[in-house]
């Protein structure tokens, strides 16, 4: 969720002289779980070093890796490890303003065009935080949920956390809930969440794009939400 990120037009297509891979959707499929190495705090922003040494094989100036579900843009490569800059925007909305080296991270690639869509669209713009609650044994996993957000989550739809595709299985206005498979909490930052810890929402965009195109009809049937 950085400015290369958000305004970078979704067909492929040169950024500062370079191409891109494909269009720039992630599909919540994490590919890797990554390590941050270096955290530099800088004046309204920071820069972060990762190591991934899958998603960095590939990588170059200019692309585009999810970090716990943020869009962030690769400024610079060295052996299995990239360098991103993470602005302040991001870091106000983003469970990455109080990341530390040796924390964990999810990493995934832009998806590339005619790619497999293993999960739902993600455009790796964080809406909010939420919290760690619970997982019984069943694997059921309770998050506590920004009341402004829980409209646009529905039972059986789907939803980002730390950039993980998860189908909600319950939701409340201050909660809601998704089952994890013991491959998710193998393999993810899910496995090692303890309940307090901050974790990164993306609601589904298609929920926000009907709310925005019903709101005129709405205001003029004199409908308030």
């Amino acid at each position: 969720m950085d400015p290369m990120c958000e305004f970078r037009p979704c067909p492929s297509g040169p950024v500062n002289g370079k191409s891109q891979r494909g269009t720039l959707v992630f599909t919540g499929i994490v590919e890797e779980l990554g390590e941050i190495v270096d955290v530099t705090r800088l004046p309204d922003a920071a820069r972060l070093t990762v190591r991934g040494p899958l998603v960095t094989s590939d990588a170059k100036h200019g692309d585009s890796i999810a970090v716990n579900g943020v869009c962030l843009t690769v400024v610079e490569v060295s052996g299995d490890s990239f360098t991103v800059d993470v602005v302040q925007e991001t870091l106000d909305r983003s469970s990455l303003a109080k990341i530390h080296a040796g924390d964990r991270v999810n990493l995934e690639r832009a998806m590339a065009a005619g790619a497999r869509l293993g999960g739902h669209i993600m455009q790796g713009h964080v809406d909010g935080t939420g919290v760690y609650l619970s997982r019984d044994e069943r694997g059921v996993t309770r998050f506590a949920l920004p009341r402004r957000l829980a409209k646009y989550v529905v039972e059986k739809g789907s939803i980002a956390v730390d950039g993980i595709s998860l189908t909600v299985v319950s939701v409340t206005d201050e909660e809601f809930s998704v089952a994890l498979i013991p491959t998710t909490v193998e393999l993810t930052t899910l496995g090692r969440r303890q309940p307090g810890d901050v974790v990164n929402l993306e609601v589904d965009v298609l929920a926000k794009y009907v709310e925005r195109l019903a709101a005129g009809h709405l205001a003029r049937l004199g409908v308030q939400e």
